[in-house]
């Protein structure tokens, strides 16, 4: 009866191990490879529970999910010799797991490190090309779009999808930055000067192109002001020689009291006429009886 008991606890224990070793899940966020000595059986797993042959074949697992390298502190130099410090970051995804296992050997590191060689090599062919002052004034996403072009057929061959590359930090070494900064501030010190100038030029002719026409707007507008006046003028002494013509000692008398008007009667005038003369002669008592 012992030995019996004892059997089938041994049967149930190597089915367990049976079902175990025989047995393998995928989760969500997992890519699975089924190998026997290195060679690829199936690759193209769902997720949840698959079979296998214990101690035939080996299953091999991969993160699905995106990748992120970061490359700090590589040096590059400019066109003109001119050393900088890059730090940039790699994103990317297995996208052909048969072609990864190939490749890279089914190993991150692997392919961290031969991605992590054509993008440098993807800097430093754009770097090489520009001063240091078009380095640090280009836009990033220029470098950005160079490397993603450069590395995208070597992602490919190792089955991997490249997702993103970005440049975080372009820096130089302490010994030269401050030379270089300098140098850089006369340049843009330079080229502001020159756009003063410029400004100033175009302002320069701006404003004498305002002021001529204003001078010829002032004087078409006198010209026309004096067309006005004389042809107010001739039609006021048309007014008046019809005034005149119909009664001229009214005409006479309307005209010497707007005179009286405008040059009697204001602070500080002072007139030096006689009384008696012709000009008084509406306020002369015995001209006005009459």
């Amino acid at each position: 009866m012992h030995n019996k008991a004892l059997a089938t606890i041994i049967g149930i224990v190597l089915l367990i191990l049976l079902v175990r070793f025989s047995t393998f899940t995928v989760s969500e966020g997992q890519l699975a490879i089924k190998s026997v000595g290195g060679n690829i059986v199936d690759s193209q797993y769902e997720s949840g529970l698959h079979f296998r042959v214990p101690l035939v074949q080996e299953v091999t697992k991969f993160d699905k999910r995106i990748i992120t390298q970061a490359y700090p502190n590589e040096r590059f130099l400019t066109r003109e010799q001119e050393q900088l410090i890059v730090d940039f970051y790699v994103k990317w995804r297995i996208s052909n797991l048969r072609r990864f296992y190939e490749a890279a050997g089914g190993m991150e590191d692997v392919a961290n490190a031969r991605l992590g060689e054509t993008i440098k090599n993807s800097i430093k062919s754009v770097v090489t090309q520009r001063t240091l002052q078009q380095v640090v004034t280009a836009d990033r996403a220029e470098f950005t779009g160079a490397m993603m072009t450069n590395a995208r057929p070597a992602a490919e061959q190792l089955g991997i999808e490249l997702v993103d590359v970005r440049i975080t930090k372009i820096d130089l070494p302490q010994q030269v930055r401050d030379s270089v900064y300098e140098r850089m501030r006369a340049s843009f010190r330079a080229q502001a000067a020159k756009l003063r100038a410029e400004g100033v030029e175009s302002s320069d002719k701006i404003r004498a192109e305002a002021n001529k026409e204003r001078t010829q707007i002032l004087a078409d507008a006198a010209r026309q002001a004096s067309e006005t006046r004389g042809a107010g003028d001739a039609a006021a002494s048309a007014v008046y020689g019809k005034s005149y013509s119909k009664d001229a000692e009214f005409y006479s008398f309307y005209r010497s009291m707007q005179s009286y008007r405008q040059s009697i009667g204001r602070d500080g005038d002072v007139l030096v006429i006689a009384p008696d003369g012709a000009y008084f002669k509406f306020l002369n008592k015995g001209e006005s009886a009459r």
